[in-house]
């Protein structure tokens, strides 16, 4: 298989290609042929500043780029739940614009956290189209952390996504664990930054990454939250390349600065995202371009099949039984959604 090399794209700095080299065929060999163009879109977490996500996927639809599944952690995972359900990219918007930190918790006083997550199904509930996995428009993919191991909790295939999202989103000592078949599950950021890896396990043969930095570099927190909050951007800056090397494309929405609770910019991160993803889209289409190309010289499957296999096929949702970081069996199996 072909490796393409990662880019990264950011409305703040130009495209930077990393150094991974690209297989070339030897002189006289004919090129191997390449997999239809399947792009997966991981989302990362970001509490408000998922807003953005909103944006990137408005530029991707309004330029018909087909996505074939899409995974999300924490604030991405209800971005990602709900464009797989069928939810439009403006509907999206306008809910995250709208949202207030009391729609999704309740402060109290228990042992494990500060807010319960209880009434966080509320929010899907009136943005999604649909609440079961099999029941998605495109294959869907949500990502929690397992407290004890550390490892990643990765959620697809069959059930509800409710508590799947809840767990996700459970930032640890602020939300309250979730509790799963003896587990207390966190947020999935704790263990993956990124889910690309999760996205690439449902079939993408391209996936676009979106994280969301927030930090401005030597700025300091004003508030204890914001301190939990630069200790956890640290620790998860030392472990990017987990995800980085199952991404082909990184769109990085410039949302620094941007506080984790600041709902009120939500048009900044819409346009933050729309930015981001119309640098990137001359990358995008050339993965196309590269692929008809391929065909139109004969050494590739008709370009009507390449379109049938991007339109959102569903078969490998339900057939996964491993998750890793890095491509390899594991020992992290990939779980269903509750059972409701």
């Amino acid at each position: 298989m072909q490796t393409i090399p990662c880019i990264t794209v950011s409305t703040a700095a130009p495209l930077v290609e990393n150094k991974a080299a690209v297989m070339r065929p030897m002189a006289g060999e004919r090129p191997a042929p390449e997999s239809p163009v399947r792009i997966g879109v991981a989302l990362g977490g970001g509490f408000a500043r998922g807003i953005a996500h909103a944006g990137v996927l408005k530029v991707l639809e309004q330029h018909r780029i087909p996505i074939h599944c899409i995974t999300g952690i924490s604030a991405g995972s209800i971005v990602a739940a709900a464009y797989a359900s069928g939810a439009t990219p403006e509907e999206i918007a306008r809910a995250g614009c709208s949202m207030r930190f009391c729609d999704v918790g309740r402060w109290s006083i228990p042992r494990l956290g500060l807010v319960g997550s209880q009434r966080m199904n509320r929010f899907p509930e009136r943005l999604l189209k649909t609440y079961r996995f099999e029941e998605m428009r495109i294959p869907l993919g949500v990502l929690a952390t397992d407290l004890s191991t550390g490892g990643p909790v990765p959620f697809a295939g069959t059930g509800s996504v409710f508590d799947p999202i809840r767990a996700s989103c459970s930032y640890p000592g602020l939300f309250q664990p979730v509790r799963h078949h003896g587990q207390l599950l966190v947020d999935g950021t704790m263990s993956m930054g990124v889910p690309a890896a999760l996205a690439r396990q449902l079939g993408a043969t391209h996936v676009i990454s979106v994280p969301l930095p927030a930090a401005v570099p030597g700025a300091l927190p004003s508030n204890v939250f914001q301190v939990v909050n630069r200790c956890f951007q640290i620790l998860q800056s030392r472990f990017e390349d987990s995800w980085r090397t199952e991404t082909d494309l990184v769109i990085a929405p410039d949302v620094r600065g941007v506080d984790w609770n600041a709902f009120g910019r939500g048009p900044r991160l819409i346009h933050a995202g729309e930015a981001a993803a119309l640098a990137a889209l001359p990358k995008i289409q050339e993965w196309f371009t590269r692929v008809q190309s391929f065909a139109a010289q004969g050494g590739f499957l008709p370009s009507e099949t390449v379109m049938e296999s991007m339109s959102g096929a569903r078969e490998n949702a339900c057939s996964l039984s491993t998750f890793s970081q890095n491509g390899s069996t594991s020992s992290w199996p990939l779980r269903e959604g509750w059972a409701r």
